[in-house]
């Protein structure tokens, strides 16, 4: 039995699934890819956050072992005006560096910005009740623009205050290194004098 040829429309009838299920998978494509932009960032973030508490860590031990052997330092009679001037810098440094340090722990929220379904903050202020916020949230996850819109704000924003928390490390850092310079020309100053004395 023989089949009956395919009309005109029937050959030309594009497949409706084949072109849907393309468009899905290139949507999901670019989902992945903007949730993997926001996780970068969030990583940036996260390691910045581990530098400053090995700072705070490292000063932990460094002023301990200073506290354990003040009492022996005070005790000689070595003094210059070189050595209080360096231990003052070194002073100076130490509390900026941790002041840096500890506003990197601080949060920082931007909220100059246009509500996002995928900032905490807007969601529970400028959505309404739970139901109207879930309505929201599912009406704009089915528009592919307006979803992407508000994926690119969340990267811009995190990636801003990514931006402020490295600053903030940077800072750390440097000042850290300059009152390590400090302190160590304190000690070979004293040093110095001690044998000088002696």
């Amino acid at each position: 039995m023989k089949k009956s040829p395919k009309t005109h429309k029937e050959v030309n009838k594009p497949i409706v699934g084949a072109l849907i299920k393309g468009r899905s998978s290139h949507t999901e494509e670019l989902v992945d890819h903007y949730w993997g932009s926001i996780n970068y960032v969030f990583s940036l973030i996260k390691a910045s956050e581990i530098k400053a508490g090995l700072i705070l860590s490292f000063y932990g031990i460094l002023l301990n072992i200073i506290y354990q052997n003040i009492a022996m330092v005070l005790e000689d009679e070595v003094s210059n005006i070189l050595i209080f001037m360096l231990l003052g810098g070194w002073v100076i440094c130490t509390v900026i560096s941790i002041y840096y340090s500890v506003r990197c722990f601080i949060p920082k929220i931007e909220a100059e910005y246009d509500r996002n379904i995928f900032f905490f903050g807007d969601i529970i202020s400028k959505f309404g009740t739970i139901r109207e916020f879930s309505q929201t949230f599912y009406d704009i996850s089915l528009k592919e623009e307006e979803l992407f819109d508000h994926l690119g704000q969340q990267i811009f924003i995190i990636s801003k205050i990514s931006a402020y928390k490295f600053k903030c490390v940077n800072l750390a850092i440097r000042f850290l290194a300059l009152g390590l310079f400090a302190l160590l020309g304190a000690s070979i100053a004293y040093t110095l004098l001690k044998f000088v004395i002696a």
